[in-house]
């Protein structure tokens, strides 16, 4: 629905919460969205009433991807995750993790992939420490934006 500013998403989740609203919240790189990110985003979404989506900025995806990442620019990925339905708010966050955002938001739930293990998270200590809840939803298995781009590579190599 929304791109809302890193300044605004407190006070935004801290308003859908007053309302009685479950807010869950995830986050990721999401450099080219494919069936894997779709499937995964309405899965977080219907384990409440509000899904907010932390995105990594180009910065962040850089030190976590390498110097080719991303392929798509923070902006234009931001706009195509507010396009689907499942998302209610994004908000992009420069870290490389999400704990500083997360303490911000207080979430009730915190959505990951079922590729992660929650004891790995570095997200895990704060999410509980704001009496949240962690739930690892199913990985979608072959579905990647690595596997895209490497077979784009390998299709013009």
């Amino acid at each position: 629905m929304s791109i809302v500013s890193r300044a605004d998403i407190s006070t935004l989740a801290a308003t859908e919460k007053a309302a009685g609203k479950t807010i869950v919240f995830t986050n990721g790189c999401f450099d080219i969205l494919h069936a894997g990110h779709v499937r995964y985003l309405t899965g977080a979404r219907q384990l409440g009433d509000c899904l907010i989506v932390g995105l990594n900025s180009d910065k962040s995806v850089r030190s976590l991807k390498g110097p080719t990442r991303p392929v798509n620019s923070q902006d234009d990925r931001a706009e195509v995750l507010a396009g689907l339905r499942a998302v209610d708010y994004v908000v992009i966050f420069h870290e490389k993790t999400a704990e500083n955002i997360i303490n911000e938001i207080k979430p009730d739930i915190y959505a990951k992939g079922g590729d992660y293990c929650v004891k790995d998270l570095p997200e895990s200590r704060v999410v509980e420490a704001n009496g949240g809840r962690i739930v690892l939803l199913p990985e979608v298995v072959g579905r990647s934006s690595s596997r895209i781009i490497k077979k784009i590579s390998d299709q013009t190599s």
